[in-house]
């Protein structure tokens, strides 16, 4: 973790930060190790840009925190002091401060009123540009949250079936997540018939009958604190609507010719009209109304996100989705995702589950 300190106050220097305080969050967990709870206590991770870090933290959580393998200096404050009077006094020289950006606002302005005369700024971005390039051993993490979902999908065919509703599928669903190898269920999206066409659908009681497309949009938190996320359509009987064979036949179109196109020096905008384009010309453009995909690492979502209008640049190391939609709203929809993590020519897909229109 003392890489990580040292490339944040690097940045801190040149964006004229002088000091970060972080609070529970995943930028805690990153640049600490210390996956601390939100409570009502404070806990909060200083970072200066010309000294030592310190981690902050109640006194009746510092066993926890030691645990965590914290390894610079630990101060804690007891239950009847003032924590923000810690920080100010840790922090009486600096003019520019960054919070991380999931400070509850009570604090941001508790902060403010102990340093009045201190500025405080945006700091989540910093840590994001560190987060965005995943070390070896994230890209490993990753690899194995990767894994693990794709053998969720490969069991599909346990539970997903005609004359069952939503709500029990994804209920068996959940229970494989954790059983394949996640610490945490993060999301199950099961969307049949006329749902899928709703990209942020999760499960209902409605019953899957016959015929009916089904998208399955999975996702949970291993041990190491990383993130799946795969998105595959399925058919509940033998045959489907010749039209929606058609609709899933161009996004598999697409979502191949932005794998194929993904690779370092390809802005986010590009990526995203790789495919966008192919929807288009199909008719289906007003039809895929989100972005091409989102980073993914100790958050499924995070930097850098591949959307029009961003022009940032592919860099080797950076993890994120490629997952084209199309939805016809009261028909049904579809959408296909991998996680991708780029490479010095390329990328590499953390999900190797056939793509294809599966039949069950």
């Amino acid at each position: 973790m003392t890489s990580r300190i040292a490339q944040a106050q690097e940045l801190m220097s040149i964006h004229g930060v002088d000091a970060l305080i972080v609070s529970p969050s995943p930028d805690l967990r990153y640049l600490s190790g210390y996956a601390a709870l939100p409570l009502e206590r404070l806990t909060a991770l200083i970072v200066r840009a010309e000294d030592d870090p310190v981690l902050m933290v109640p006194e009746l959580e510092v066993a926890a925190a030691r645990a965590a393998g914290v390894s610079f200096e630990i101060t804690s404050w007891a239950e009847t002091e003032d924590p923000f009077a810690l920080i100010a006094t840790l922090l009486s020289d600096a003019d520019v401060i960054g919070v991380d950006d999931r400070m509850w606002a009570s604090r941001l302005f508790a902060i403010q009123e102990a340093l009045p005369e201190t500025s405080l700024t945006v700091g989540g971005s910093i840590i994001a540009e560190l987060r965005m390039t995943k070390e070896p051993e994230e890209v490993a993490a990753l690899t194995d949250a990767g894994a693990a979902i794709d053998r969720v999908h490969d069991r599909m065919h346990e539970w997903l079936r005609a004359g069952r509703t939503e709500r029990e599928v994804g209920a068996d669903i959940a229970r494989a997540i954790l059983d394949e190898g996640h610490d945490q269920v993060d999301f199950v999206i099961v969307a049949s018939g006329p749902n899928g066409a709703s990209p942020h659908h999760e499960v209902s009681d409605r019953v899957i009958e016959v015929g009916d497309p089904v998208v399955v949009d999975i996702g949970g938190t291993n041990k190491a604190g990383y993130c799946s996320d795969s998105t595959r359509n399925y058919v509940a009987g033998p045959e489907v609507d010749p039209e929606y064979a058609a609709l899933h036949a161009v996004l598999l179109d697409a979502q191949t010719a932005q794998r194929a196109a993904a690779r370092p020096g390809i802005s986010a905008e590009q990526l995203d009209a790789v495919g966008r384009d192919i929807i288009e010309a199909a008719g289906f453009g007003p039809n895929f109304m989100h972005r091409t995909g989102h980073g993914i690492g100790l958050e499924t979502h995070e930097e850098p996100y591949i959307v029009s209008g961003s022009v940032r640049m592919l860099k080797p190391g950076m993890a994120f989705s490629i997952e084209p939609g199309i939805y016809l709203p009261g028909r049904f929809g579809a959408r296909i995702e991998d996680i991708f993590v780029c490479t010095d020519d390329g990328a590499v897909s953390l999900n190797n589950t056939s793509r294809e229109l599966r039949f069950l």
